[in-house]
């Protein structure tokens, strides 16, 4: 009797946590804030359930206030957090993008996506006289790089449309000129796991991209970017070796 009563307690606390959960994972995704309303509506849940879940969060400092008009956003507390897992998966995966751009002799970025970005957050400089190279911190578009496709193809199509349009809103400067080509181009990476820029995003430069979601549930990129020429004649050679990365990434982080 007291067992199944344990049970039933755990399941219950369970399902609080992944509650909370799916709450955070809608508030990361605007960064604007959400008010309750929306909230409810992303998660699919009752107001009033958010509301509690949204009053606990709001007690440790996972959420705070983004505005008077009650909508919230991500607390220091959980940023804290999320800052630290970042640093911890950039370390257990620089060995990785060491290894990977020694095999290619180019440079090897590690992305993460926020929003309408592309943020890098660790990047392995090529061996090459003639390398493409990026600033950790920098932002690219979702819509027109290789890593932003590849995190779009693991996104359910409602929520890939919603982020491409957001990226063109933030980056005017580059207009999607075939939106079927680039929902194409998202339908062949979820089955090849492989994404391309061919000179979208800089005309002189090509790149190849894999992507995963981390336990945490963030979107991760890893992207090989080269001089457009020497891409175009090695690209198959670095989808090869990105997915075999791809495979010892996942394995490592347990996703």
């Amino acid at each position: 009797m007291d067992t199944e009563h344990n049970r039933t307690q755990d399941r219950a606390g369970i399902q609080v946590i992944e509650r909370a959960a799916k709450v955070l994972n809608a508030v990361e995704r605007s960064p604007e804030g959400l008010s309750l309303g929306e909230i409810a509506k992303e998660v699919d849940l009752a107001r009033s359930t958010v509301q509690r879940i949204v009053a606990a969060l709001t007690d440790v400092g996972f959420l705070i206030a983004a505005s008077p008009s009650a909508r919230v956003r991500l607390g220091p507390a959980i940023l804290r957090l999320a800052a630290s897992a970042e640093t911890d998966v950039s370390k257990t995966l620089h060995p990785m993008l060491i290894s990977l751009s020694k095999e290619t002799e180019e440079t090897v970025d590690l992305a993460m996506h926020r929003g309408a970005d592309m943020v890098f957050m660790d990047q392995v400089q090529g061996r090459g006289r003639l390398v493409a190279i990026s600033a950790v911190g920098e932002r690219f578009p979702v819509h027109c790089t290789a890593n932003g496709k590849a995190v779009l193809s693991l996104m359910p199509d409602n929520e890939a449309r919603a982020v491409i349009e957001k990226s063109l809103r933030a980056h005017p400067d580059h207009p999607v000129k075939d939106m079927k080509k680039l929902l194409a181009e998202i339908e062949e990476a979820k089955e090849s796991r492989l994404a391309y820029d061919r000179g979208e995003h800089a005309p002189d430069i090509g790149a190849v991209g894999i992507a995963i979601c981390d336990p945490f549930g963030r979107y991760l990129a890893i992207s090989i970017p080269a001089p457009i020429r020497r891409f175009s004649q090695k690209q198959r050679l670095y989808g090869e070796l990105l997915l075999e990365y791809r495979a010892r990434i996942t394995k490592t982080l347990n996703c």
